[in-house]
């Protein structure tokens, strides 16, 4: 993904059932927790290390295959999707968009992308005449994200945008709006909807392998090396929100709801800010939730920049757990039911996630098929976000609606 010089922005805005939220509530450091940003813009970044680009244009798709414009060219994009087209069946990489030229020239040669199809962030709104391009996907930092779909709808074409939608349920909502306004897709690119494990675990959580519900924790968490906001998006305000709940505690939130099959009616929050520390200068190292759901059972969510490395899931029920460790990784997933006896689940390779994803976009687009992950759900944890920093900045506990709006 693609960063950008940046100022502090307010990252919770009004939205979420609550009219006009101006709070001036302050984290434990005394940052204050709703703060102001300058505008923030898109700007070429150079080649993230480790990049392997492909030595030859990938194969030839079908006659309907579905044109993907890729917009930020960093690392996320480059060595994680955009190899992952080669296995998609219908969708192929039609244009790329970066502010970087370098990157253009060596991406675009690399992916067969021609010359007319390399988008700098200037000429953007040229790609609104280019036949080649049905789908956009935004692959830029968080804080970009409301942005450039806008304007991808604004130019007529459907959009696949990464996660998390954006930094508040209002830009959510403008999204949707404009989504709505062009009559085109809009896709949040929740990748684990289409992982086989996590698939699985769905199905037999529904199924109520485990019982009936009890606890569900979560944890997403990795230590972040030295760094600064001048440095990395990842720890700017204005571009990365709160910080780690955004980018790996949103797996918990989503896996929270896709395995318990409720939402939430109340939520308790802490968050931890380290003094003195550049990283964490601007957002938080740590945040914990709690939450209750209609049925009784707790979910206990944690997400970290600043402990060892984990990704687990585990659901414990009446009569076994089902244990998910890693649970949302890129590849390497592992499935365990434990209960009077022990049972270790394949369900495939990881890794068709990325290519599934891509696919499930194209037959949207060319089928009409309904999206598994809307806009709508990119709202909702939104929503489930900005109550998780307002309970931990107020202090109590943050009672919900159904559509994980706030009450009161």
């Amino acid at each position: 993904m693609e960063g950008d010089r940046v100022t502090r922005r307010r990252f919770l805005e009004a939205g979420g059932g609550v009219t006009g939220l101006s709070l001036a509530l302050t984290t434990s450091a005394g940052a204050a927790l709703f703060q102001s940003r300058s505008e923030v813009r898109a700007a070429g970044q150079r080649m993230p290390d480790g990049v392997e680009l492909p030595r030859s244009p990938s194969l030839p798709k079908r006659s309907n295959s579905v044109g993907f414009a890729i917009v930020g060219l960093g690392d996320y994009a480059l060595n994680q999707m955009m190899p992952r087209f080669n296995q998609a069946e219908r969708a192929h990489v039609a244009a790329i968009v970066s502010g970087n030229p370098e990157k253009l020239s060596r991406v675009g040669d690399a992916y067969g992308v021609p010359r007319s199809a390399r988008y700098s962030y200037e000429s953007f709104q040229d790609i609104a005449r280019d036949d080649r391009v049905d789908v956009v996907y935004i692959v830029l930092p968080s804080g970009l994200h409301a942005e450039w779909t806008t304007r991808a709808f604004a130019a007529g074409k459907h959009v696949l945008c990464e996660k998390p939608m954006a930094l508040s349920s209002a830009e959510c909502k403008r999204m949707i709006a404009a989504s709505r306004k062009a009559n085109r897709k809009l896709m949040i690119a929740y990748r684990s909807h289409f992982e086989p494990h996590n698939l699985q675990a769905m199905e037999l959580m529904a199924q109520g392998v485990a019982g009936q519900l009890r606890l569900l924790r979560t944890e997403q968490s990795y230590r972040m090396g030295p760094t600064s906001p001048t440095e990395n998006w990842r720890v700017r305000r204005a571009l990365a929100g709160g910080g780690p709940l955004e980018d790996l505690g949103i797996y918990g939130i989503q896996a929270a709801l896709y395995l318990s099959r409720e939402m939430p009616e109340s939520i308790s929050a802490t968050t931890l800010q380290p003094s003195g520390d550049p990283r964490f200068s601007e957002i938080f190292a740590q945040v914990t939730s709690q939450w209750r759901f209609p049925s009784g059972a707790v979910a206990q969510l944690a997400t970290s920049y600043d402990s060892s490395g984990s990704n687990s899931v585990r659901a414990r029920g009446t009569s076994g757990a089902l244990i998910m460790d890693p649970a949302t990784n890129y590849s390497g997933q592992r499935m365990t039911l434990e209960g009077r006896e022990r049972r270790e689940f394949r369900a495939g390779d990881p890794t068709v996630q990325f290519a599934r994803q891509l696919d499930h976009m194209a037959d949207a687009v060319r089928d009409g098929t309904r999206i598994r992950t809307p806009g709508e759900m990119g709202l909702r944890d939104l929503r489930l976000i900005e109550a998780t920093y307002l309970s931990a900045a107020a202090g109590r506990t943050v009672k919900l609606n159904g559509d994980a709006t706030m009450r009161g």
